[in-house]
């Protein structure tokens, strides 16, 4: 059952790609717009997590494609319709509507002057140039409609693709990193970069029209905001949404600021191919950007992640390692366990907790966190404890205390330094794995870095990057100092 939610507001969720920040925006001021509140839950990741959130109801609406619905998420064959994805959606308590008006296909391109060079076509061609390299997004690796079928269909199974961030891969390609790019055909940079998109003759790509996707209780229950919504069916067409596109790609601005054309300006019927070059807006540099108005709420944010996670680290951490050290027959068992938890990849660990709490957000980071401050801890303090020796140890027994009074008066005593090495690597370990809570909507420095890579803005990736590294260099040198003044040995 979805949680309840003060004031009852509308959550929208979008995708890590510029279209889906944009269109995340533009959902949120346009329910808004009908007198209700509404939060936009930005670059939630890839679609495995942002549909996750939506079946654990913590969100309840986002914008979806009807190819990825299909093949993605109900395994469907053929080209469905809205008729047969519901009837498919309703056992999970969901359901699509809505259609905004535009396709925004898949498609494979390469530059114009290497395609008129090679005589590439169509993307059967591609498979007589075994030189090529393909750059492709991680998401269409693996996607059911992406590489793997694809490279079935056509015969591309020889070829083996480098997996790029979409929003680095136009770069690659421009660059000559790499020669095979996978494209949204509403991506604004295709005129820019001067690339060719080829025919898909054999009709593999369904189609992908747009959609919103949602809770099956949100028309009910936030009556106001869906008719709002409701009130977008097919009002935006392809070169609606590349403009909007070209605003955030090619001239720098907001996602909000491009989602704010729908409203200002009207249709032109035009494509941006069409149109006249558009004027880069006037780029911030990166001092205004590493200083804007949300740094506070960002460092904020990123400090509840480290700290919060890291008490709890110490206080399940600390008595794991002092049992292991007691019942030596658990030592290997559990520095096993927290030995495979630091090898889970971050975003498989969080997509995991988004289904096991059923939410996305500050929890399952929190949970992230602590099972990887685990690690440095647990060995650090068991280190520790070894290294006090076996002597000090039978003079404390000698003294008639007991296993708990040796452990509080003696073993942890001595065992600090080393306890307070694993603390403070674990510290300096968790500023930089927050980041990564961003991608589920638990904020930190790690919003500028999800935005940065969505554009390919170096500068935005800097702005979250330079802040999470100096809060890592405070860190350590907190607990330098915290060191120095506790230990004795380094008071002087």
């Amino acid at each position: 059952m979805r949680p309840a939610l003060a004031a009852d507001a509308l959550q929208i969720g979008s995708k890590r790609f510029t279209e889906s920040y944009v269109l995340g925006e533009l959902l949120k001021r346009q329910a808004e717009s009908g007198g209700g509140p509404a939060e936009h839950k930005s670059g939630l990741g890839n679609t495995a997590i942002v549909y996750q959130a939506l079946r654990a109801g913590s969100i309840d609406v986002y914008p979806e494609y009807t190819g990825t619905i299909a093949k993605e998420i109900l395994k469907l064959e053929g080209n469905p319709g809205m008729v047969e994805l519901n009837a498919a959606l309703a056992p999970l308590g969901l359901a699509v509507a809505v259609p905004l008006g535009f396709n925004d296909s898949y498609a494979i391109g390469v530059r114009e002057e290497q395609a008129t060079q090679l005589g590439l076509k169509s993307i059967a061609d591609l498979a007589a140039h075994k030189d090529l390299h393909f750059g492709l997004s991680q998401e269409f690796l693996a996607r059911q409609d992406g590489w793997p079928g694809l490279a079935k269909a056509y015969k591309l199974e020889s070829f083996s693709p480098t997996g790029l961030d979409h929003g680095i891969a136009y770069e690659a390609l421009a660059g000559k990193r790499i020669d095979v790019m996978d494209i949204y055909s509403t991506d604004a940079k295709i005129q820019r970069y001067h690339i060719k998109l080829l025919a898909d003759d054999r009709g593999y790509f369904p189609h992908y029209d747009a959609v919103l996707l949602y809770r099956k209780d949100v028309p009910q229950r936030v009556p106001k905001q869906w008719a709002a919504l409701a009130k977008l069916e097919k009002t935006i067409d392809e070169a609606r949404m590349q403009r909007m596109n070209a605003a955030v790609e090619l001239e720098g601005k907001s996602f909000t600021e491009a989602a704010g054309l729908y409203f200002s300006e009207p249709p032109s019927g035009k494509s941006v191919a069409q149109t006249s070059t558009p004027v880069p807006a006037e780029r911030k540099g990166f001092w205004d950007v590493l200083f804007a108005p949300d740094l506070g709420k960002l460092t904020l944010q990123h400090l509840l992640l480290v700290f919060v996670s890291l008490v709890a680290s110490i206080v399940i951490g600390i008595p794991l390692a002092v049992l292991a050290f007691r019942k030596p027959w658990l030592e290997q068992p559990v520095f096993a366990i927290v030995g495979v938890i630091q090898t889970i990849p971050s975003l498989a660990l969080l997509a995991f907790l988004i289904v096991l709490t059923g939410s996305i957000g500050t929890a399952p980071a929190l949970i992230a966190l602590f099972l990887y401050g685990l690690l440095p801890i647990v060995r650090s303090t068991h280190a520790g404890l070894r290294g006090v020796g076996e002597g000090l140890r039978q003079a404390a027994t000698a003294l008639s205390l007991t296993k708990g009074q040796q452990l509080r008066l003696v073993e942890l005593p001595l065992a600090m330094p080393s306890i307070f090495a694993g603390i403070k690597t674990s510290a300096v370990i968790s500023v930089g794995t927050a980041t990564i809570a961003a991608f589920i909507g638990a904020g930190g420095y790690g919003e500028r870095i999800a935005s940065g890579l969505a554009v390919n803005d170096t500068t935005m990736l800097l702005a979250g990057a330079v802040p999470a590294a100096i809060l890592a260099l405070i860190v350590q040198g907190a607990f330098e100092l915290i060191e120095r003044h506790t230990d004795p040995l380094k008071k002087y």
